[in-house]
């Protein structure tokens, strides 16, 4: 395996860590209702575990207010019952065919515990940004050697992955800047 081989697969790996956590940040509150705080909420629905995006159409009438109305009025409990479960912090009302979740106005306490969780998953990202970048080191070491590649590719390898380390880390932090604006505007 080259050494550009193992940076390609370094970088695949760190992207999706990225993809992670911004998914995972979209799932924290804001004050304003998102789908994406509610469409992976697993629903047991048909025997199976499902989520709610594939059971229901889910809109967001207004800013506050999201609307999930299921194709099968069946599981229209189940949904309910789910979105309680997950707490949250929500609830769902049903209203005809329809679950509707309001979300009240934050407080500054509550908007800053949302602060220290999204820090949480973004330092989460920057440590298994890390490992990728560990385990990408280790194998540039072992392999180096072994393929009759000079040293001073090998370094030069190194320095790259160091860069797109960096450059993962700073786009973690970046949508952690972004998250947090959004979660402390009023």
């Amino acid at each position: 395996m080259a050494l550009d081989d193992f940076l390609l697969e370094a970088e695949e790996k760190m992207s999706k860590t990225e993809q992670v956590v911004v998914r995972e940040f979209a799932g924290v509150r804001t004050g304003k209702a998102s789908p994406a705080l509610v469409e992976n909420i697993m629903v047991e629905a048909y025997g199976a575990q499902m989520r709610i995006r594939e059971l229901a159409g889910i809109t967001t009438p207004e800013p506050r207010t999201l609307a999930i109305q299921p194709w099968d009025a069946n599981s229209l409990h189940a949904i309910e019952k789910a979105i309680l479960k997950a707490n949250i912090g929500l609830t769902p009302s049903i209203q005809g065919r329809t679950i509707r979740i309001f979300f009240p106005e934050l407080s500054q306490e509550r908007r800053q515990e949302f602060v220290k969780i999204i820090r949480k998953m973004a330092e989460d990202g920057r440590v298994a940004i890390r490992h990728v970048r560990r385990d990408a080191m280790d194998q540039l070491k072992k392999h180096g050697h072994d393929s009759g590649v000079t040293e001073d590719e090998v370094e030069h390898a190194e320095k790259e992955l160091q860069k797109l380390t960096d450059e993962y880390i700073a786009k973690i932090d970046a949508h952690l800047a972004h998250k947090e604006k959004e979660i402390m505007t009023v």
